[in-house]
């Protein structure tokens, strides 16, 4: 983003400053999610993760309930709604001071979790191409909306992913989004550039390599990276043992100016975070 805009999003009428880096806590509320670790299904799972989260210093919790992982099982709206009341009433109940973001692609169900259980935000995997209603919703809730970029659908993106001109193909889709969702009134735009969904890891590494550039579109950008294929594929090892090399891409991202990341670990996301910040201050009063 322009050095000289100060990013902020409004949650419920309260401004949250990006200027320093959040971290979004992951509450999967799935039996499939890809991170074996994250799948929380009982009451006392839940709970106990949404207290982790906040006890390590988690700035927003995203709930999940339909698993976005390649060649992912498809679930109905109903079967995803029952298992995000779940999850939110439980967040309600033990840390209903926490902003949550709701993952999901589909309008209604960002309707009635904004409406009814009071979400702040809404992060939806496939950027309204897999629910034309969401970005009218959007629009009409007004509550910040996450946007990622994905080619194809969690059923099939995995299976021949190809671009011409990766970083320029992805400039053009979020700026035909950013005008579409502005067109329609809304403030408050995140871009998620989608690491894993649809991208081979030669992709993902090309990605965050030239994640500055998205820097242009003026928007808050969140990263996803935490435990994923581009890093256990790389090192030869499988999710489980992927937390250190979660850290090494997560200081990278935010070297290239993330102002959100999306994790499993919080606490080592926030160490991190701190020790960026560190580093940062340093390179200002050498300058």
């Amino acid at each position: 983003m322009n050095p000289t805009i100060r990013p902020t999003l409004n949650l419920n009428g309260q401004l949250l400053d990006l200027s320093t880096p959040r971290v979004m806590g992951i509450l999967n509320v799935t039996p499939d999610s890809f991170y074996s670790s994250s799948r929380k299904q009982s009451e006392q799972e839940i709970i106990s993760r949404i207290e982790e989260i906040v006890q390590e210093g988690g700035d927003f919790i995203d709930v999940g309930a339909y698993s976005s992982r390649p060649d992912a099982t498809h679930i109905s709206q109903e079967e995803e709604m029952e298992r995000l009341k779940k999850g939110l009433t439980l967040i309600q109940k033990v840390a209903p001071h926490i902003p949550v973001s709701v993952d999901t692609f589909r309008a209604e169900i960002a309707r009635i979790c904004v409406e009814e259980y009071g979400a702040a935000l809404i992060n939806d995997i496939s950027a309204g191409e897999m629910d034309a209603n969401m970005f009218d919703t959007i629009s009409r809730l007004k509550v910040p909306y996450i946007m990622m970029h994905m080619q194809g659908t969690p059923q099939n993106m995995q299976q021949a992913p190809h671009y011409d001109h990766l970083i320029q193909e992805i400039l053009v889709y979020f700026s035909k989004k950013k005008a579409q969702l502005q067109a329609a009134g809304l403030k408050d735009i995140i871009i998620d550039p989608g690491f894993g969904f649809g991208k081979t890891v030669q992709h993902n590494y090309e990605l965050l390599h030239h994640m500055d550039d998205l820097h242009i579109l003026e928007c808050p950008i969140l990263v996803g990276v935490s435990r994923k294929s581009m890093i256990y594929k790389a090192l030869n090892t499988d999710p489980q043992q992927a937390l250190n090399g979660t850290s090494v891409l997560h200081t990278i991202a935010l070297l290239k100016g993330a102002h959100i990341l999306r994790v499993h670990d919080v606490k080592e996301c926030t160490e991190v975070i701190k020790l960026i910040k560190e580093y940062n201050q340093c390179s200002s009063i050498s300058e």
